[in-house]
């Protein structure tokens, strides 16, 4: 029986911010894949990369451009990563409806969790996007807690904070294969998030059913 129902943030209440950077990237004459690959490393690991320091606390923000600069230099590319950003959160009629089924969820007893990968410096701004008190029992932002996904002490943190419930009694929404997997292995029920945010809901509602 599900309990809980642990949500991503970006790219499941907003648009995807991979998305917005590749779109922008090969807009710049920069390669899709490797423009990813520069900003955020690879994001199906938890690794030394300067944005998975940032997302840790380990970096701020402008510690982080430098360095993610300084890798796009390396490969011929004078661009600002950050600024490839852009375009990932407006623009979004899906967000107010994610919103909506998140708030039925909570009306129908489950218990529920943004768990985030996330950057100190803009912590007020994401919770500004959602009602997050309405909609999270529990909030996990990887920059305050020093650890991100898909390290799976992100889960059990989030889970002992609900209460103490079993993986098996939880389902993890996101955007990330790489999260996806690592909840799977605790033995959490799962389901990644693709465009279409509302159908990604959709296959919740038959998990829950």
């Amino acid at each position: 029986m599900i309990e809980a129902i642990l949500f991503d943030f970006g790219g499941v209440f907003t648009r995807s911010p991979f998305d917005a950077v590749r779109r922008n990237g090969v807009a710049a004459g920069i390669d899709g894949e490797l423009v990813l690959s520069i900003c955020f490393g690879p994001y199906d690991r938890d690794t030394d990369h300067a944005w998975h320091r940032m997302e840790r606390g380990e970096l701020t923000m402008a510690e982080c451009r430098t360095e993610l600069m300084r890798l796009a230099a390396e490969h011929g590319h004078d661009v600002d990563p950050f600024s490839l950003l852009s375009g990932g959160s407006h623009d979004d009629p899906q967000r107010e409806v994610m919103v909506e089924r998140t708030l039925e969820l909570k009306a129908r007893g489950y218990r529920t969790a943004v768990v985030t990968n996330n950057v100190k410096e803009y912590g007020a701004a994401w919770r500004a996007m959602v009602p997050i008190d309405d909609l999270f029992d529990v909030i996990v932002d990887s920059s305050e807690v020093g650890v991100r996904k898909p390290d799976p002490r992100i889960f059990h943190l989030a889970l002992d904070a609900l209460g103490g419930i079993p993986a098996e009694q939880a389902v993890l929404v996101d955007d990330a294969l790489g999260n996806i997997t690592a909840a799977q292995a605790i033995g959490m029920h799962t389901v990644l998030v693709g465009e279409d945010r509302l159908a990604a809901m959709d296959e919740l509602e038959s998990i829950l059913s």
